[in-house]
């Protein structure tokens, strides 16, 4: 399976949430809150991938400093970014996410953001696909 074919299923480019460099991190915070997410991308249009921010990132400068809300997101962020394009397998990107310790990595395409996966994202189709392989083979158990 492709990051494209796992995509499809979600709401595409329209569902890629974003945020300024220049942000505050309490709008960074709210921001997470508010679509119940666990990190954006960061960018000053919506296309070019600048960055990405967690709730990681925001509790270990928390840890680190407390008045980390005080700061802009391009303070906080991580400005080096695993990204995958629309046609990278999908177990490649489950072994980059793996090796990397990250949990989110933005689809871009000719340098454009046009989606992101999540391990959720990764663990729903894995879950949906097994669930899918046992009810065959329900079914073929039982027509024997």
């Amino acid at each position: 399976m492709r990051i494209a074919d796992l995509l499809s299923d979600k709401h595409g480019v329209e569902g890629v949430v974003t945020i300024s460099p220049e942000a505050g991190v309490r709008e960074l915070v709210a921001l997470l809150a508010e679509h119940n997410i666990g990190a954006v991308v960061v960018s000053s249009d919506g296309s070019a991938i600048e960055g990405i921010v967690s709730e990681r990132d925001v509790v270990r400068r928390l840890a680190q400093d407390g008045t980390v809300v005080n700061n802009t997101v391009g303070a906080i962020m991580t400005p080096v970014v695993e990204c995958a394009e629309p046609d990278t397998d999908l177990d490649t990107v489950m072994q980059l996410m793996t090796q990397r310790r990250i949990r989110h990595v933005p689809v871009r395409q000719a340098g454009a953001l046009v989606g992101i996966v999540s391990i959720g994202d990764v663990v729903k189709h894995k879950i949906d696909q097994l669930t899918f392989e046992r009810d065959q083979l329900d079914s073929y158990l039982h027509q024997a």
